[in-house]
């Protein structure tokens, strides 16, 4: 007698085998049966009323049900599932995360570039260049009005020569008076009074020929001239405007050296290390790589966006590099190892949630079993280092939703085929 049957036994008796086997047919034929169990135990019935039969009749069918219902309810339909083979893509975990390049956009300037100004005020009357144009040293960019500059250095220039004959008299009067002195005509006092009158007189043309240079450095100063050859990035004023001494006009950048000024993110800047090599690729030209070097990194993070600003100087393709192009800088990082799965792998249960978990093939049953894991930082191509597999083992990468524990998985037929060979070669080297 098989389990159900036993079961069935032990709750309503030796009838009981019969009556479940009735059950399994049709409604009337479970009357009929009912009717007959009475007929079978007259005593039962004759001796209750009517309505104590019709509950225990009742009570009967519950009893006979029960068992029924717990026998149809114990069927392997989990088993059932899991015995279903579905199809899945894998992919085996490697150690391709432990040597990671990092991108990062950034803009190619000039190292040297100069904000060109005015050491002197007033008022700008020409500006011959503009941004884009070419300039070499010593050409003028911008001219200020010369005329107060002109007339202060004029001046200047005759109080210069009216203390310059001031001081020739002075010394042809100390003369004299030497010799008056030496012929004891007038006594050492009045001799030093005029000696005094000399050196002042001297000393006033010294101090004038000096305010004369500056005026004249400053009639020169009007005219804005550039200090190296350079090309103008930016313009700041326009002609007719009045400016200040130091008050930004042109800005010269230097066309010989070129650099990229990337911003970096907190947690990558340990892995940047000064005067590394790196890549370069310009927008335009995605496919060619250039040689760049890190010359700089800030000390401290920008308050405003959080990043450090690194500037990597191209040694090469300086004319493919034009100002203002953007360009990607790729820096090579080396790390400790680390395991890293596709997205798409990892699955958090409905019961267990904030504990992400992947599926493990295992490649002999294959069958199917979910692990816990440590999810780490994202990486590119969408994949995430994680922690709590090792490297090698076989894991789900699409259709994680749909998946059993124990469930059969059926693997493309490349991965398959070389589990295959893999499983056979193990074998025969087996002693």
């Amino acid at each position: 007698m098989t389990k159900p049957n036993m079961v069935i036994t032990a709750a309503i008796g030796k009838t009981g085998f019969q009556v479940a086997l009735l059950l399994l047919e049709a409604g009337f034929r479970v009357r009929a049966f009912v009717q007959r169990a009475e007929h079978l135990s007259p005593s039962l019935i004759r001796d209750r009323p009517q309505t104590s039969i019709v509950n225990a009749r009742g009570k009967f069918l519950a009893c006979l049900l029960l068992p029924l219902t717990m026998f149809l309810a114990c069927t392997p339909q989990d088993k059932q599932s899991q015995q279903v083979s579905r199809p899945v893509k894998v992919v085996r975990i490697g150690d391709a995360a432990a040597a990671d390049v990092m991108s990062f956009a950034g803009e190619v300037r000039a190292r040297n570039e100069t904000t060109l100004a005015f050491r002197v005020s007033g008022k700008m009357i020409d500006r011959p260049v503009e941004v884009g144009d070419r300039v070499h040293k010593g050409q003028r960019v911008a001219r200020l009005d010369s005329t107060d500059y002109q007339l202060g250095t004029a001046a200047l220039n005759a109080q210069l020569k009216a203390a310059q004959a001031e001081r020739d008299f002075a010394q042809d009067d100390l003369t004299r008076y030497r010799e008056l002195l030496n012929q004891r005509v007038i006594s050492p006092a009045e001799f030093d009074r005029h000696d005094t009158a000399y050196t002042t007189a001297r000393e006033r043309v010294v101090t004038l020929d000096a305010q004369l240079s500056q005026a004249t450095n400053q009639l020169q100063y009007t005219d804005l001239l550039a200090d190296r050859d350079g090309v103008v990035t930016a313009v700041e004023v326009e002609t007719g405007q009045v400016v200040a001494a130091g008050q930004p006009i042109v800005k010269l950048a230097r066309l010989d050296e070129k650099e990229i000024h990337i911003d970096i993110p907190e947690q990558r800047v340990a892995g940047i290390d000064l005067h590394q090599t790196v890549s370069v690729t310009l927008w335009t030209d995605g496919n060619r790589r250039i040689t760049a070097r890190i010359r700089e990194i800030a000390a401290a993070a920008d308050p405003a966006s959080r990043t450090w600003r690194v500037k990597a100087t191209l040694l090469g393709g300086q004319d493919e590099a034009r100002l203002g192009k953007t360009a990607t800088v790729w820096i090579p990082v080396t790390t400790s190892p680390r395991l890293a799965v596709p997205l798409s792998a990892v699955f958090t249960p409905q019961n267990e949630t904030g504990r992400p978990r992947v599926w493990l093939v295992d490649e002999r049953a294959g069958t199917v079993r979910s692990v816990p894991v440590q999810l780490g930082e994202a990486l590119d191509e969408e994949h995430i280092v994680v922690a709590g597999v090792v490297s090698g083992q076989l894991v789900v990468s699409a259709g994680v939703q749909r998946l059993a524990e124990g469930q059969a998985v059926r693997l493309p037929e490349k991965v398959a085929a070389s589990i295959q060979g893999y499983v056979a070669e193990s074998k025969e080297y087996q002693p």
